[in-house]
């Protein structure tokens, strides 16, 4: 086997949540491209479907279904669809969550739940339902990728309900790659700024991004590309000596890259 080879993944099948654009697309694609088949789910059928264009181009299998997974049993479901469909199942790739940033005042109990159940909770409900149906195919191939965040390692202001969840989801991959092994795998990515629809209103300010570019030592945000080459790496023998690893593809960012514009807090005019 040459190195090369090592990044195919010939005859496996995978699924790929929050798949309708973005990240979850390009990784969608990546892994049809190096021989997966793959199941794709998100909200947005019309995505979707372009997606699964992209996928049987390169001549592999793709089921879609569109799905709220925010829904615990509609993401658990996931996993039997899969199987079905392709009589194994041996990549789950848990990119579906997120949150938007919030004063910390404004972020009550509630919404710092919900972004827990959104970004750990799917990503547990998923894996779980799938682990025994990876196990029926086991042949050294079986890999759960995590998509984290560099604000999942780092800190800055409004972040709390997001950054909260993506550590807490970086933490639960290292622990379940403790409980899987050695029979599957289980790794993650920490994603830094990439050119996805979340970073649309920034890339239409030039101030804002000239601040995010500066600030990035590589000197540019990244691609979708970008990330979905760290999740081929992980799911395929490339990275067969690697779990409960979380891998930063963040253009070398040690601290967070922008100010968001949060009001300061303001003495309580009653005290």
């Amino acid at each position: 086997m040459s190195i090369l080879d090592r990044f195919a993944v010939p005859g496996t099948a995978a699924i790929v949540t929050g798949a309708g654009r973005g990240l979850g697309a390009a990784t969608a694609v990546a892994l049809a491209e190096a021989g997966a088949d793959v199941l794709i789910s998100a909200r947005t059928e019309e995505q979707l479907d372009a997606v699964a264009e992209q996928v049987r181009a390169t001549g592999r299998q793709c089921v879609v279904v569109p799905a709220d997974l925010s829904d615990l049993e509609s993401v658990a479901a996931l996993a039997p669809a899969a199987y079905d469909a392709f009589g194994r199942l041996d990549t789950v790739v848990n990119n579906v969550g997120g949150t938007f940033p919030r004063a910390f005042l404004d972020t009550t109990p509630g919404y710092l739940e919900r972004a827990f159940s959104f970004n750990v909770g799917t990503a547990h409900a998923l894996t779980r339902a799938a682990v025994p149906l990876m196990l029926k195919n086991a042949d050294g191939r079986q890999s759960v990728v995590t998509i984290s965040s560099m604000m999942g390692r780092t800190a800055d202001r409004g972040f709390v309900a997001y950054g909260t969840a993506k550590a807490a989801l970086a933490h639960w991959t290292r622990m379940v790659a403790q409980d899987l092994a050695p029979r599957i795998r289980v790794n993650g990515v920490y994603v830094g700024s990439i050119l996805t629809s979340s970073l649309e209103y920034v890339a239409s300010q030039p101030e804002l991004m000239e601040q995010l570019e500066s600030r990035t030592p590589l000197g540019r945000v990244g691609e979708p590309d970008d990330i979905a080459a760290c999740v081929l790496y992980l799911a395929s023998k490339a990275g067969q000596y690697v779990t409960g690893k979380l891998i930063e593809v963040d253009g070398g960012i040690q601290q967070p890259t922008m100010d968001l514009g949060l009001p300061d807090l303001e003495p309580d005019p009653s005290s």
